[in-house]
């Protein structure tokens, strides 16, 4: 019975030890991320590593991935066993997710799906009840392979001039042109173009040479995320042969098209003179032109009187150029009066189209105008329920905070509590322990006196029982003798009688 006591008093203490164990290991785990950045190819999903080592239950803690350079700044929390999207940025919705059937085991890590070049920063993932937190940097990268087009020839160093473009970079990339010996060329800058998307275009051009071979190499490369593109171009002879000729024809070109381009200005220029001159000035030059007339007509008849006297071959020859001069004047006269009718018509036209695009671009304007009212108020008004509803939602987080706090602190008090009530009934368990194993002693000793004591006894009795039996014996011997005397009276009597 004694021993049953001890071993279970031993198994209940080794539960306790167990117990005390589990909750210092658990206390001395630590949260462990990614020492190096994590790199990421633009759409592709990426996980970000967190976990606790040795590894403990966190399913039902709240956990937090964040990143500082947002607003808001949850990425992901993790409450009262689900996802809490409410507090989770915009731009992350429906895109991060954590391994649920692992937080038994301590796996915090975060899965971010469809990578963009915006998603590039640091991580902080915390455990506000362990007060914890490891900070995980996230590397974004986007690569393409460049194209290398031959877009002319240069006549004074008899070179070609060579392209090459790479579109879908990030972050920026650089690029390089090599010759066939691996040797770095001498390039234009770099033009750098960013689209919506936040990716980069790059390109860049280089004139190139018979002396720097026939093999040109164009890399584009981003050292951040330790990219490297190149394209190769094999440029034959007969470019740098015919080059001379090739560059005329397009420096031909380029001054023909000047040119043309020149006589549309000025011909677009002269239209809108004649478009500005005024009627007053036009009719002023035909008056003036029917007065140049009428003195040519004056001058005609005084060259006619004077030469009345010539011979009827001049006379003939001299009514004839007059008239036929005449002809002209007034042919000439009915040109520029149909020239001012034309002008006045299009004039007339040109006004009436600039007044009609005139009137469209004021309705056009006072449309968008009003568009752009209404859409500020409507953005006014959703700023404004946003704000509302951030406040809303700051200030329940604000009292769930609160209340987490406090139900962290109580359990914080209620585990020391229970800790030292632990602490305490282990020693006295131990200092039980101690006392019923001098208690276990003392009756061994107890127990091994008892035994001498009744091997003491079984030789006492063993002893008395020989001397019993010894005084049996001899209580029988006299039993016997005392009856032999009296037989012996018996027979005396009996002769007397």
């Amino acid at each position: 019975m004694d021993q049953l006591c001890i071993h279970s008093t031993i198994v209940t203490i080794s539960v306790l030890v167990v117990h005390l164990l589990l909750h210092f290991c658990r206390g001395q785990s630590r949260l462990i991320g990614s020492p190096q950045p994590v790199v990421a190819k633009v759409g592709d999903d990426v996980i970000l590593p967190c976990h606790l080592e040795p590894a403990v239950d966190v399913a039902t803690k709240t956990l937090e991935w964040t990143r500082s350079d947002l607003k808001p700044t949850y990425v992901y929390i993790w409450y009262a066993g689900q996802d809490y999207v409410n507090m989770k940025n915009p731009s992350y919705k429906g895109r991060t997710s954590l391994f649920t059937d692992e937080l038994k085991r301590g796996n915090i890590s975060l899965k971010l799906s469809n990578v963009t070049p915006a998603d590039e920063g640091k991580y902080r993932c915390y455990i506000p009840d362990r007060n914890e937190e490891s900070v995980i940097e996230l590397v974004v990268g986007a690569v393409s392979s460049p194209g290398i087009s031959l877009t002319g020839l240069h006549e004074c160093i008899r070179g070609v001039v060579l392209q090459c473009e790479s579109k879908g970079w990030y972050p920026e990339p650089e690029v390089l042109w090599l010759d066939g010996e691996g040797n770095v060329l001498s390039a234009g800058p770099t033009e750098t173009v960013r689209g919506p998307d936040d990716l980069y275009t790059v390109s860049s051009s280089v004139t190139v040479d018979k002396r720097h071979g026939n093999r040109f190499t164009c890399r584009v490369q981003q050292n951040i995320i330790n990219q490297t593109r190149e394209t190769h171009i094999h440029v034959p002879d007969d470019f740098f042969k015919v080059q001379s000729r090739s560059s005329a024809t397009t420096v031909g070109l380029a001054v023909s098209l000047v040119v043309c381009i020149m006589l549309i200005l000025l011909l677009l220029l002269v239209l809108w003179k004649k478009k500005n001159m005024s009627k007053g000035n036009l009719m002023d030059e035909v008056e003036s032109k029917d007065q140049n007339n009428d003195n040519a007509e004056t001058e005609l008849l005084a060259e006619d009187k004077k030469e009345t006297k010539q011979t009827g071959r001049h006379q003939a020859a001299a009514s004839w150029s007059s008239s036929s001069l005449l002809n002209q004047l007034f042919d000439e006269k009915t040109e520029l009066e149909g020239e001012v009718k034309n002008l006045e018509n299009k004039n007339t036209e040109l006004e009436g189209k600039l007044t009609k695009t005139t009137n469209e671009l004021q309705e056009e304007k006072k449309k968008r105008q009003e568009e752009l009212t209404e859409n500020k108020e409507s953005v006014d008004k959703k700023l404004m329920e946003t704000s509302e509803e951030l406040k809303q939602t700051q200030d329940q987080l604000r009292v769930k905070t609160e209340e987490f706090n406090k139900q962290l602190q109580d359990e914080k008090q209620r585990g020391k509590k229970t800790e030292d009530a632990l602490k305490k009934e282990l020693e006295d368990k131990n200092k039980k322990l101690d006392e019923l194993l001098d208690e276990k002693k003392q009756l061994e000793e107890k127990l091994k006196d008892l035994e001498n004591k009744n091997t003491e006894v079984s030789d006492d009795k063993n002893e008395l029982g020989e001397e019993e039996k010894k005084q049996e014996k001899d209580l029988v011997n006299n039993n016997t003798q005392l009856e032999e005397p009296t037989s012996s009276e018996r027979t005396s009597g009996d002769r007397m009688r």
